[in-house]
């Protein structure tokens, strides 16, 4: 049974944030297509009408639900971050705010993860804008971490981006496989990410990386000479 529908007066932001807090509930619960107006009003405690007469539309309503939580996983990365750290404690500490965050808030990761990367591109920006935050915050973590061990460092700038994004995926995966299954928390989400990561950065860090052998190249980077299939020529027929 939903909340019983109130006339009392409340400011209008307080009643704002009471319908997305309904919102996020069910379009993480049922996804956009199935999520009903009716079931927000009455989850939210107020009349369908004014849930049109303050946000607009069901499309308004879902981007406005995405937009606060996005931030409010983002701040949550920031904040956990404690300046001062060891490059693996800043690393850490950051991953232990983004899998308690997403812990704490499962409808709200479910709608940002699940839900709005597959109901529009409108949709999809308001996530791919709110990732490419994070993405660039680690990324910065790692530079930083980099200057730190070498005080001239080594990693190009776009291997620095690319170990970003990996974590970043890395951990945005964990997130669901923590939620789904039972008896995982943040705490060992994030071991399972640092146990898995952090060999590979600490050495990176400590100036030794990874190589492959010299045998190996790389097709697209290094194509080996007369790759090209060889066409036979083509044999005009006597006329």
């Amino acid at each position: 049974m939903g909340a019983q529908k109130t006339t009392k007066r409340m400011p209008r932001a307080v009643r704002e944030q009471q319908m997305l807090d309904a919102a996020v509930s069910v379009f993480g619960q049922r996804g956009y297509m199935a999520a009903s107006m009716d079931e927000i009003a009455e989850l939210a405690g107020v009349s369908k009408p004014l849930v049109y007469l303050y946000l607009n539309s069901k499309d308004d309503l879902f981007t406005a639900c995405i937009r606060r939580e996005a931030r409010a996983l983002t701040d949550a990365v920031r904040a956990g971050v404690r300046p001062g750290l060891s490059a693996d404690g800043q690393l850490w500490s950051g991953l232990r705010a983004f899998f308690t965050h997403t812990a704490r808030h499962p409808d709200a990761w479910r709608m940002l993860h699940l839900h709005a990367r597959t109901h529009g591109e409108r949709f999809a920006d308001e996530v791919a804008a709110m990732r490419a935050d994070i993405v660039a915050f680690v990324t910065q973590l790692i530079a930083a971490a980099a200057r730190d061990a070498h005080q001239d460092p080594h990693l190009p700038e776009g291997e620095v981006a690319g170990l970003a994004e990996a974590l970043v995926g890395a951990a945005e995966s964990l997130a669901d496989w923590a939620g789904a299954t039972e008896g995982v928390g943040a705490k060992q989400a994030a071991a399972t990410l640092m146990n898995f990561a952090w060999a590979g950065l600490g050495d990176l860090m400590a100036g030794q990386p990874w190589s492959p052998p010299e045998e190996d190249s790389d097709p697209v980077t290094d194509p080996a000479p007369d790759a090209a299939p060889k066409l036979r020529p083509v044999v005009q027929a006597a006329g």
